[in-house]
């Protein structure tokens, strides 16, 4: 009798681990998730609306770094991932703006107006 409750006893404990870590793992995702969104918020650079060509798909910026690009501060044109962006924007606008090298362009994937 002793022996059953040995092997029951090493059975259950057996399966309190893998329970602590699958919690872990689920509240480390969530962790994840938030680092995330706060990492993309901190990548966006700073720019002026010089130009905006709703035609072409494209805005011209006077932007600061972009460091996730490893671009200098410059004046260029970007494409734009969505076209709607264009519709809010005016020349002379301070602006938030992330961009990504897709398929060899650049292209503004977000933007909102500097706070």
């Amino acid at each position: 009798m002793s022996a059953i409750k040995t092997l029951l006893l090493a059975a259950t404990l057996s399966t309190l681990p893998f329970g602590a870590f699958a919690q872990s793992t689920i509240d480390a995702s969530k962790t994840g998730d938030i680092l995330v969104a706060q990492a993309a918020t901190s990548e966006m650079a700073d720019g002026e609306v010089r130009k905006v060509d709703k035609e072409n798909k494209k805005l011209t910026l006077k932007h600061g770094e972009i460091k996730s690009l490893d671009m200098p501060s410059m004046t260029m044109v970007f494409r734009v991932k969505d076209p709607a962006m264009l519709d809010k924007l005016q020349v002379g606008d301070k602006v938030k703006f992330k961009a990504e090298n897709i398929g060899g362009a650049m292209t503004v994937t977000a933007v909102e107006p500097a706070k």
